[in-house]
């Protein structure tokens, strides 16, 4: 991730600057970001010292522009922009530079009627005097609202909540217990299921699933119906021997063109959790697959519909799908749908994670992960597009213990015995 990157090799060169975080896009996990910005809090009189040594930086190739207060290099993963904010202004320039446009304008908006100015990331009165925002708090408390998380800061309803004390108590990395959506060598992913068990408890879960891809996917590998029981037999090995995390036995199948599952019940019955994915547009409309996810949402051995848009950031939307109807039919079956946080997918995101989890529908957050390096930071991504549609813990499977997770999976099963297939 080149912002964190850049923030290391600026720790690691020794640049006196007070601290350095990401803002704009990313710092609100937007799932389109343009370019790395970084506001770095250092004493206004070494400003140029620090833009100096910025640009000196061994992993920059190009110094693009540069201004009194701030610097943009060129480096091999693309251009980074650090502004520069005093102490006394850090909270308003945190504010200011993170965004969103359409949040900034409103707060401006409101500044203006409390007869004060918020601009270039300075607050002041309409008449003079700068008013000190140390922290982002000190900014909103400014405004007469109370602090207003980065991912919920899009210009939509968040300072009408804030002002009716309405706004949610968001999901944090700390609430989540366990991820229900991992991949190991048996299919795509890179790592042993025991490097991929030993990752998530390196990151303190209680559980972790993995989910390999069943025959039917596009994947380069996929877990064959013939290998389910050898597979089966070492994470056996690995309980007796693991301690301190549970290791669920998952499978991640396909949704085929008819809307029926590529393993068999019989198959299906033998795993802690099944998630149902559909990989394959098939060139149907939006209602042909409307209908094929209806039918695995159905299914009582389903459990997860995964990345339900098949969204691409930055290059497709996804599927034309009629989610009201979806999440009406998961809320009534029990069956969750997942904010996944692979950076190719990021889906739902915030908007219809949003949706769903105000049509009753409980949502499983996980990193979908195949490079056990990549199991952290991928969960956070998911955690931050969660966050973004304003979900609390309460509404997300995961973050549950391992029993509440088996009861969940029970539910469904016991409810629907005779639910079409």
């Amino acid at each position: 991730m080149l912002a964190s990157s850049v923030t290391r090799e600026t720790r690691r060169a020794g640049i006196g600057v007070e601290s350095v975080a990401a803002v704009g896009d990313l710092r609100r996990f937007a799932p389109d970001v343009d370019g790395v910005s970084l506001l770095g809090v250092v004493s206004t009189s070494r400003y140029s010292y620090v833009i100096r040594d910025f640009s000196r930086l061994t992993i920059a190739s190009e110094v693009r522009a540069t201004g009194p207060a701030s610097v943009t290099v060129t480096t091999a993963r693309g251009e980074v922009t650090l502004h520069l904010a005093p102490p006394d202004q850090a909270g308003a320039a945190l504010v200011w530079r993170t965004g969103s446009a359409a949040h900034v304008t409103q707060l401006r908006a409101r500044a203006l009627r409390l007869g004060l100015r918020f601009d270039d990331g300075t607050l002041s009165r309409a008449r003079g005097g700068v008013i000190t925002c140390a922290s982002e708090a000190d900014l909103y408390a400014a405004l007469e609202l109370p602090f207003i998380a980065p991912e919920l800061r899009e210009g939509g309803d968040e300072i009408g909540a804030a002002e009716r004390g309405e706004l949610p108590n968001l999901l944090s990395d700390d609430h989540i217990r366990g991820d229900l959506h991992t991949h190991s060598d048996w299919s795509d992913g890179r790592h042993s299921i025991a490097d991929v068990v030993s990752a998530g408890k390196q990151l303190g879960y209680d559980y972790i699933a993995i989910t390999d891809h069943s025959e039917g996917a596009w994947s380069s590998r996929t877990l064959a119906a013939d290998d389910v029981l050898k597979q089966r037999d070492e994470i056996a090995r690995l309980r007796s021997h693991v301690h301190g995390i549970e290791i669920l036995h998952g499978i991640e199948v396909d949704i085929m063109r008819d809307g029926s599952l590529d393993f068999a019940d019989e198959i299906l019955e033998g795993f802690d959790l099944v998630l149902a994915s559909l990989h394959d547009a098939a060139g149907h409309d939006g209602t042909r697959l409307t209908e094929r996810y209806l039918r695995a949402i159905r299914h009582p051995l389903v459990n997860v519909i995964t990345h339900p848009a098949n969204r691409s950031p930055a290059l497709s939307s996804g599927y034309p799908l009629d989610f009201d109807r979806l999440f009406a039919e998961a809320a009534e079956t029990g069956t969750a749908m997942e904010v996944d946080g692979a950076p190719g997918h990021l889906d739902m995101d915030g908007h219809l994670a949003r949706r769903a989890a105000s049509a009753g529908v409980l949502i499983s957050v996980d990193s979908d992960c195949h490079r056990v390096e990549a199991l952290n930071r991928q969960m956070r991504f998911g955690v931050g597009t969660a966050r973004r549609g304003w979900l609390e813990p309460a509404h997300v499977l995961n973050t549950g213990s391992l029993s509440e997770v088996r009861a969940f999976v029970a539910r469904k099963r016991v409810r629907s015995p005779s639910a079409p297939r």
